[in-house]
C-alpha cells in the first residue's frame, strides 16, 4: 500500500462523513469523497492500525538496509611479506658499433693492374687472390736471380776444390802456406756468394707472388678504387680496396666516470657483487638484436673531451644486422646488489611528483603509507633501496581506495579476497 493510500485511510476515519468543515478543509474533503467512491470502504480501526505498521516496518526496513553498509566492518586486504634479494644493477647506455677487423688492401710492388678478381660488396676469403698486377718485370728480375745463383755455386765449387788440392802440397811445402790461405779465403768468399745470390733469388719470387693482391682477411669488401689498367705503387697512400669482418662484431658502450665510480663504491662497501655483464642492444628501431653479448674489456683511460669510459662488448652477427658505425642502446648488469627489496608493481602508487608510495600492515591492524625509493623494475617488480626492511607486509590487494591510518583485515595475498557485498546482495541476505 503506498503512503498516499495510508494517508487517505487516516484521515477518511479522523473526518466522519457529514461533519461541519472548515473553510480551508472543503477541498480535502471532496478529494476524500471521490476517492472513497473508488475505493472499498472496509476500513476500521484495527486497519488504521495496521497500516500505520506497515508503514513504521518499511522506513525502518530502509534504515536497517543503509546501517548495514555503513557496518560492513574494516576492508579486507592481501599483502606479502617482503625479504631482501638479489637484482641486478642495469644500466642503459648509448653505444656505437665498430668493426671486428679492418684491412685496407694495397699493392706490395709496382705495376699495372690486369685483372679485378672480386665483385664488389661480395664476402672474400682469407688468401683469395684480388687483383693482379703485371708480372712481366718481377719474372725476369726472380729468372736473372736464378742465374746468378747458379753462377755463384760453380765459382764456389771451383774454389772449395782448390781449396782441397792445396791443403796436401802445404803440408808437404810444396807450396808456401800462404797460397793455400788465399785459396781457403776464395772458397769461403764464393758460399758467401751462393748465399746472397740465393737471397736476391727469394727477393725476386716475393716480389713476384706480390703481384697477385691476396685478401688479408675474411670479410665483406667494398668498393674498388682502381680498375683494370690503372698503374699501381708499392706503399702508395691510397688502398685498393676495404675488407671488413662482421662477424662477430664489437660494440662501444660509453659510461661515465661518475657512475663507474659509484659503482666500484658499492663494490668496495660490500653492498653488490661483480655479475657477468651479458649485454642487450636495443636497435634505432625500437627492436632487440636477437643475440647477447658479452664486456670484452673495459678502457683505463677517460676521454677528455665527453668524460666517459668505452667498454667493448662482442656480439655475434651471423646476419649482418648491426653494421659499423650504428648507433645503439646497451643494456646490461654490471654488478648485483644483494640488499634490495623486491616489491609487486601493484603494490606501488606515485604521486604526480613521481614518487612512490605503499602501504603497510601497521599497528593494531591499520594501513600505514610508506614512502620508498623505487628507481627500477625487474620483471613484475619494483626493486626497492629505501624505505622498507625485511619482513614488513606490504598490501598488494585491496589497496586502491585505503587511506592512511584506516583499519584493515589483512590476509596473505595467496588466499581468496572477500568482494564487498552490494545493498541488494544484502538485502536477498536477509
Amino acid at each position: 500500500m503506498s503512503a498516499i493510500s495510508l494517508t487517505w485511510v487516516a484521515i477518511s476515519h479522523e473526518l466522519p462523513k457529514g461533519a461541519p468543515l472548515a473553510p480551508g478543509q472543503a477541498k480535502d474533503r471532496n478529494l476524500i469523497d471521490e476517492r472513497a467512491n473508488r475505493r472499498p470502504r472496509a476500513f476500521g480501526p484495527l486497519s488504521a492500525a495496521l497500516a500505520a505498521m506497515l508503514l513504521l516496518g518499511g522506513c525502518g526496513s530502509s534504515g536497517d538496509s543503509a546501517g548495514g553498509r555503513g557496518k560492513g566492518g574494516p576492508a579486507q586486504v592481501g599483502y606479502v611479506a617482503v625479504q631482501q634479494g638479489s637484482a641486478p644493477i642495469e644500466q642503459q647506455l648509448p653505444g656505437r658499433v665498430a668493426a671486428y677487423q679492418v684491412s685496407d688492401v694495397r699493392p706490395q710492388v709496382s705495376g699495372v693492374i690486369q685483372k679485378r678478381l672480386f665483385q664488389e660488396g661480395s664476402t672474400v676469403r682469407q688468401g683469395q687472390t684480388l687483383y693482379q698486377i703485371d708480372p712481366s718485370v718481377y719474372n725476369a728480375q726472380a729468372a736473372q736471380a736464378s742465374a746468378n745463383l747458379q753462377s755463384a755455386r760453380a765459382s764456389a765449387e771451383a774454389a772449395r776444390t782448390r781449396a782441397s788440392r792445396y791443403k796436401p802440397l802445404a803440408q808437404m811445402e810444396a807450396i808456401s802456406k800462404q797460397d793455400y790461405t788465399d785459396a781457403l779465403a776464395q772458397a769461403r768468399q764464393a758460399d758467401a756468394s751462393v748465399a746472397q745470390n740465393s737471397a736476391a733469388l727469394r727477393s725476386a719470387q716475393i716480389n713476384q707472388r706480390f703481384t697477385r693482391v691476396p685478401a688479408p682477411i675474411s670479410g665483406r669488401i667494398g668498393v674498388s678504387n682502381f680498375t683494370e689498367g690503372a698503374l699501381v705503387t708499392a706503399n702508395q697512400a691510397d688502398a685498393l680496396t676495404t675488407i671488413t669482418r662482421l662477424d662477430p662484431i664489437f660494440v662501444d658502450i660509453q659510461e661515465s666516470a661518475a657512475d663507474l665510480l659509484a659503482l666500484r663504491q658499492a663494490l668496495s662497501q660490500g653492498g653488490a657483487v661483480p655479475a657477468s655483464a651479458q649485454v642487450r642492444l636495443k636497435l634505432p628501431d625500437g627492436t632487440y638484436y636477437a643475440f647477447s653479448g658479452t664486456v670484452e674489456f673495459s678502457q683505463v683511460l677517460v676521454d677528455q673531451t665527453t668524460g666517459s669510459v668505452t667498454l667493448r662488448a662482442r656480439f655475434a652477427n651471423p646476419q649482418s644486422i648491426l653494421l659499423p658505425g650504428m648507433f645503439v642502446t646497451a643494456e646490461f648488469a654490471q654488478a648485483v646488489d644483494t640488499s634490495a627489496i623486491l616489491v609487486p608493481q601493484q603494490a606501488v602508487t606515485r604521486d604526480p611528483k613521481g614518487n612512490a608510495t605503499v602501504f603497510v600492515v601497521g599497528p593494531g591492524n591499520r594501513a600505514v603509507q610508506r614512502a620508498i625509493v623505487a628507481d627500477r623494475t625487474q620483471g613484475s617488480y619494483w626493486v626497492v633501496t629505501q624505505g622498507l626492511a625485511p619482513g614488513e607486509k606490504v598490501i598488494t590487494q585491496g589497496n586502491g581506495n585505503l587511506k592512511d591510518g584506516a583499519p584493515i583485515k589483512p590476509v596473505p595475498a595467496s588466499a581468496p579476497q572477500r568482494a564487498p557485498a552490494s545493498a541488494a546482495q544484502e538485502k536477498r541476505g536477509r
